[in-house]
């Protein structure tokens, strides 16, 4: 594909009025030829940029996002597969290469032209107009939720009823029939009026010389096999039996490995290092330091620190060396800065509300605040996280003169690459990239930094290089959820009904709806003001609306409180013109027993959210005994409109729950002198079994449109847990982590608040 700029896609093509003008001719044909030779003999069987066939009969859904867990290998090969009439049991998956025809085209539509209902004449201008953008901004992007909901939908559902179609096609001229008496089943071409009956690939050959549609015609839900049906995962038994090959596995001839350390604080750079005593330590290669550069995501561009790095014959010793070397950071700006020193900093910018921003303002706010009965206010607080993904930061380079080929699990492998060969200053057709499944991703490994580090290193020496970060690495150098203050005030008429809602907030990220609320409450006023740190931040998972989440979900608790109504029916009243999320809440307090007392000391919270176009009610049961809290049951109810695969949506839940309540619980990042406190698992805990609850999961197939679910299960879960302590104890939870907290004693009194 030929690359577009940036101001070629706004000049060509303007989205106004529900609407799309395209200036010029952009449909995409038959690809599939140029496709096979250019990504080489395996995919000699292609008949779609998706599908390859082979003799045996065997279908390959090529995916293109990367798997980190969340079984979305198994969900896209599903949909497609249901479309095309396969037999799931001779599909295989297999993740799509790092070139722009796998770039992520349909997220980006479904990101970029949402809510924009366009006639089939216009698909596959549009379509190709996305492959465009999207390979022009290096996008083959694994996150926000979007895999299922605009690959899955608009590409491999449509890859799968164009073969289906195309087969049905191939099959009538080869047997001289009309096309409208041939079927497919179980990945063949049935023609019953002569009990004619061929393998696809029989007709493999002449599919590929065929023009793929861009709008098929689709299956009827209700005659589905594949979709809405338990499968067995693809990625399991390899993980089982140990053959699953990570990143981290990779061996390539004459490998060296390395172990890197970078400024501690953000900004600094490299003054000297003595790197005398790690040279001395047998098995070490080199000491190469690394300058800073810049990452991107989609959240934006950031800058990284500098860094010196020890290339040696093992990982110990790379370890060992670098922790040898005596460095010289720069003093910087930010060396004086704590956390405390950023909290008095969000109060303050706050409190002045000076250019603040507006989310949502409706209704007559002022005048409610100023007639009100009762006003209440409440400051909430959520701290810096870290990803820490079970398999730490690594990859592996091997750097030519002309060439550069890198192995590594990430989720932009197309954006990894290019910003790979713009670091070696090669083009990135000399680029090869690698992607595996990975040990676990949450945002962190859309970040390219430690793939250009291992670029650079590898070539330093002029050999292989594996570089694998130390745990106390990942946790002191990521890019993490930032730190937010919410500030709420609510006011109440005479009868305690809810006259309006105000939050103001710091520092606006994504996705812009996070910190708005589903209830019915006449006057909004919603918005943030800017406090700018200088603590690196970037995709963590369900992004901001963890931290509101939790901000929301428990202030209108408050508010229930405060006019003394139950919790689950004072967000009922408040979602009577939302039956949809009314549903989710009323399913997940009937499913908990809601109504059914419990003895002192234990505690029910429930919360709802909407994310990724997934709504979850959570309901989760506690018991504080002597101070200490056990979190006891969780039930969890997911609309996620269409489920594909019910049970790798309820995992994801799951998932999403235990990730979660581990940041509820433990999770806090801590700044002193510019630099974060934490390093490893014993003081950055993280849910140990022995303290997981029971999670009973539920799926409503509403048919609405169709929602995330690697996300939409952590918002909701830090908000349920405070409630439900508040509920056991008395005492109001407003800053995380749970556990800084002596919940030694109870309370009578509503209010008392930490």
């Amino acid at each position: 594909m030929s690359k577009w700029t940036r101001r070629a896609f706004i000049t060509s093509g303007i989205v106004a009025g529900g609407g799309l003008m395209v200036g010029i001719a952009m449909r995409p044909g038959n690809q599939v030829k140029e496709l096979a030779n250019k990504i080489g003999e395996e995919f000699d069987d292609l008949v779609h940029t998706y599908i390859k066939i082979d003799s045996d009969n065997v279908v390959t859904a090529i995916i293109p996002h990367s798997e980190m867990g969340q079984g979305v290998h198994t969900a896209l090969g599903q949909m497609l597969a249901e479309e095309l009439d396969a037999d799931w049991d001779q599909v295989k998956v297999e993740e799509a290469p790092a070139i722009g025809e796998y770039a992520s085209y349909s997220a980006g539509r479904r990101y970029l032209l949402s809510g924009i209902d366009f006639p089939n004449v216009l698909i596959p201008t549009v379509d190709g107009m996305m492959m465009r953008v999207a390979d022009t901004l290096n996008m083959q992007i694994t996150g926000g939720s979007l895999s299922v909901r605009s690959t899955g939908f608009l590409a491999m559902r449509v890859a799968g009823a164009a073969t289906r179609e195309m087969m049905q096609a191939a099959a009538a001229e080869s047997w001289g029939v009309p096309l409208n008496e041939v079927t497919t089943e179980n990945s063949y071409a049935v023609h019953e009026l002569t009990n004619r009956r061929e393998p696809y690939a029989a007709f493999a050959g002449a599919v590929a010389e065929m023009k793929p549609s861009q709008t098929p015609s689709f299956k009827d839900p209700s005659s589905y096999k594949i979709v809405g049906k338990y499968v067995p995962r693809r990625d399991i038994p390899a993980k089982v039996d140990g053959s699953a090959k990570f990143a981290l596995d990779v061996r390539v001839p004459e490998m060296t490995y390395a172990s890197v350390m970078r400024s501690p604080v953000p900004g600094g750079s490299l003054v000297s290092v003595d790197d005398s005593a790690a040279r001395a330590i047998q098995g070490v290669i080199d000491v190469v330091a690394i300058p800073a550069t810049s990452v991107t995501n989609m959240l934006g561009e950031m800058r990284s620190s500098d860094a010196v790095a020890v290339v040696a014959d093992s990982y110990w010793t790379a370890s060992r060396a670098v922790r040898a070397l005596k460095i010289t950071w720069s003093e910087t700006e930010y060396d004086a800065v704590s956390s405390d020193s950023i909290y008095a900093q969000f109060d303050r910018d706050i409190s002045a509300g000076s250019e603040r921003s507006a989310d949502r303002l409706e209704g007559e706010v002022a005048a409610a605040f100023s007639g009100a009965a009762r006003v209440i206010d409440a400051d909430y607080h959520v701290p810096f996280l870290a990803h820490t993904c079970m398999e730490p930061l690594n990859a592996t380079a091997d750097v030519r003169s002309d060439s550069a080929e890198i192995w590594v699990g990430c989720q932009n492998p197309l954006g990894f690459r290019r910003v790979v060969a713009d670091v070696l200053e090669m083009d990135p057709e000399n680029v090869t990239l690698n992607n595996h499944i990975m040990g676990g991703g949450f945002g962190r490994k859309a970040l390219q930094d430690y793939a250009i580090q291992v670029a650079l290193l590898s070539k330093a020496v002029g050999r292989p290089v594996q570089l694998i970060w130390s745990r106390e690495e990942d946790v002191r150098q990521d890019f993490y959820r930032p730190a937010v203050q919410s500030r709420f005030r609510a006011a109440f008429d005479e009868q305690d009904n809810l006259l309006a809602w105000q939050n103001t907030y710091t520092n606006k990220n994504e996705p812009i709806e996070a910190p708005l609320i589903p209830y019915a409450v006449a006057a909004q006023d919603i918005g943030y003001v800017s406090s700018p740190i200088h603590v690196p931040f970037g995709a963590w998972r369900s992004v901001d609306h963890s931290q509101h989440g939790f901000f929301t979900e428990s202030f209108i608790d408050e508010v229930a409180n405060t006019v003394g109504k139950d919790s689950y029916e004072l967000r009922a009243e408040l979602l009577r013109d939302n039956p949809r999320h009314l549903a989710v809440l009323t399913k997940a307090a009937e499913e908990a027993d809601w109504s059914t007392p419990l003895p002192e000391g234990r505690g029910r919270g429930i919360s709802l959210q909407e994310s990724f176009g997934s709504i979850v009610a959570q309901v989760v049961e506690v018991t504080v005994v002597n101070g200490q809290l056990s979190v006891d049951r969780v039930v969890a109810v997911i609309d996620a409109g269409i489920a594909v695969a019910p049970d790798g949506i309820i995992a994801q839940l799951e998932s999403g729950i235990i990730y979660g309540l581990t940041a509820a619980l433990h999770g806090e990042i801590t700044i002193e002198n510019g630099s974060v406190v934490q390093g490893n698992f014993d003081d950055y805990k993280s849910v140990r079994m022995s303290e997981a609850p029971v999670i009973e999961s539920h799926v409503i197939n509403s048919g609405h449109d169709i929602g995330g679910a690697g996300e939409p299960g952590t918002p909701g879960i830090a908000p349920a847990l405070a409630n439900a302590v508040y509920d056991a104890t008395g005492l109001r939870i407003r800053q995380l982590p749970i556990g800084n907290f002596d919940l030694n004693y109870q309370v009578e009194e509503t209010g008392v608040v930490a």
